[in-house]
């Protein structure tokens, strides 16, 4: 049986997947596993932490991650393992996005473990969705970290959104944070009367750094290629894009 592990002290950024809960989603999608199951201290996911909440309820399926909002889910860690509950939350809408069903449950009482693999009543179960997305982009969905944002206009949101476009720099309006390029940047489209809060897009790799698109946003391409010229078409190729 493989041991996987993310040792802490020795990943670098380029392979770091966050933590265990990230990592064991990814593997499993990676193998095609018709099952991830993510053990805890506890019984599986309750309404509110059990710990400080006596009367927390357990949820024995969720199959709507919206509803997740409703939940008083914390990042409190175990002693046994670098990833609180939200981690493996998350890991669970990760790995159900490629299809395979997910359980949390408890990796303490030795009959937990054995009842799910009977296909027994037991945690909380996240039944398998249709699969949405490639490994790679599952990967940049969940567990590769953003470096900055890049706020875009009515017609790139629309483009992206609808179209299943790259996103150029002509429609990029402002450039928040420091990045390199090749670094995971969030994308937001601007207010509509620009003072409002910015509603989220995606997520993608970017061809330039911060400071580079920020030489050439709002520019169509053949004119940000003569302000740089080695410049490329897209800030963000559509096939390193992940939209919500």
């Amino acid at each position: 049986m493989p041991v996987i592990n993310e040792n802490d002290t020795t990943a670098t950024d380029e392979i770091s997947f966050g933590d265990n809960d990230f990592l064991a989603a990814q593997v499993a999608v990676l193998v095609s596993a018709e099952q991830l199951i993510l053990l805890t201290d506890i019984d599986g996911l309750y309404t509110a932490d059990p710990r400080v909440y006596p009367d927390a309820k357990i949820v024995r399926e969720m199959d709507d991650f919206a509803g997740l909002d409703e939940l008083e889910i914390g990042h409190t860690t175990s002693p046994l393992g670098s990833g609180g509950m939200r981690s493996k939350v998350v890991a669970a809408d990760m790995a159900t996005a490629a299809g395979i069903e997910t359980t949390i449950c408890s990796g303490v009482r030795p009959e937990a473990l054995r009842a799910v693999l009977a296909g027994e009543r037991e945690g909380t179960r996240f039944p398998a969705r249709e699969a949405r997305y490639s490994s790679f982009k599952l990967w940049l969905k969940y567990a590769k970290p953003a470096r900055g944002t890049l706020l875009v206009d009515a017609g790139a949101a629309r483009a992206l959104r609808d179209g299943a476009a790259s996103l150029l720099p002509v429609g990029v309006v402002e450039v928040l944070g420091e990045f390199d390029a090749g670094d995971a940047v969030e994308i937001a489209q601007v207010a509509s009367d620009g003072e409002g809060q910015a509603h989220r897009l995606g997520k993608g790799i970017c061809n330039y750094s911060a400071q580079e698109l920020r030489q050439v946003q709002g520019m169509k391409s053949v004119v940000a290629r003569e302000v740089l010229p080695r410049a490329s078409e897209e800030a963000v190729h559509r096939d390193y894009l992940v939209v919500d």
